[in-house]
């Protein structure tokens, strides 16, 4: 069993925020394979179904950015899945909007949803999908960039990158991981903003 879990803040005030692109991923996985994420269990909301012959478990919680570690800890213990079945989907300030890159594991990069949830799993090895939202111009704080809303052609260039993770998740999760790597991390390099 996969355990797929978008970041974000719960709310109607963080609907399409930047720091929501991993709810918006969820959303999409949903709708495609006909998974309704609208069950409460501890402090997320969760769907069952399949994913490329995968039991999955769509997750969103709902314990804001900061805390989402306690919440896919829970999850993880509870469905006893391994920390490389427990997939990430967040946003990142280091990618131009709607890139996405795959990793195997690494470090919070500065992201305080994955910084979490490295604490609370004692490890740093789980697969994580990375969604670009553009780099933060340098007049704004970054806690109010990731709180902000994409503009209309940022918005365009967000719903492919939305489409292209929720690609990229269903074919790890059929196994293909190099694969995905090779196909998605590829695309788009030249754009990738420099940190």
């Amino acid at each position: 069993m996969w355990i797929i879990a978008g970041l974000g803040n719960p709310g109607e005030k963080y609907d399409g925020t930047r720091h929501n692109a991993g709810f918006e991923v969820i959303e999409k996985l949903a709708e495609a394979h006909q998974i309704s994420v609208a069950e409460r269990e501890g402090r997320a909301f969760v769907g069952k179904g399949r994913i490329a012959g995968q039991r999955v478990l769509l997750v969103k919680p709902q314990t804001f950015m900061n805390l989402s570690g306690e919440s896919i800890r829970k999850l993880k213990d509870y469905y006893k899945v391994e920390e490389d079945q427990v997939l990430i989907i967040y946003d990142d300030v280091s990618l131009e909007p709607g890139k996405i890159r795959i990793r195997k594991k690494g470090s919070a990069g500065g992201h305080n949803g994955i910084k979490s949830i490295i604490a609370h799993l004692g490890t740093q090895t789980f697969p994580r999908v990375k969604v670009g939202v553009g780099k933060k111009p340098p007049a704004y704080d970054l806690a109010d960039y990731v709180l902000g809303r994409f503009s209309r052609q940022e918005k365009e260039k967000m719903c492919e990158g939305y489409e292209a993770a929720a690609a990229a998740t269903e074919k790890i999760v059929a196994g293909e991981m190099e694969s995905a790597m090779n196909l998605f991390n590829r695309k788009g390099k030249a754009e990738e903003v420099s940190e």
